[in-house]
């Protein structure tokens, strides 16, 4: 019921950051994800690999110490997931 914007936004507004950092943290995690426009959209109107992304964003986006994670790269296509694997080494 929730956009990919909102839906990354929620964790840090339950952690109670201003709206101005939720905003700039939600479009600094969407570019990292390479969905910068696809904030607007609900989760039903992407693919398997887009899903895939956000639900990546939203695991990191309020910087944990630790993440488990159980294969978060399989449905991306070879050069996301070179990226991406980069991206969460560099993180």
């Amino acid at each position: 019921h929730m956009t990919v914007a909102e839906n990354l936004a929620y964790p840090l507004s339950v952690r109670k950051m201003s709206k101005a950092d939720i905003k700039e943290r939600v479009a600094e995690y969407l570019a990292l994800v390479e969905l910068s426009a696809f904030g607007d959209r609900r989760p039903g109107q992407l693919s398997g690999g887009q899903r895939q992304r956000v639900a990546l964003a939203r695991a990191m986006i309020f910087q944990p110490t630790l993440i488990l994670m159980d294969e978060p790269l399989g449905a991306l296509d070879k050069n996301l997931r070179e990226q991406m694997q980069f991206e969460i080494t560099r993180l």
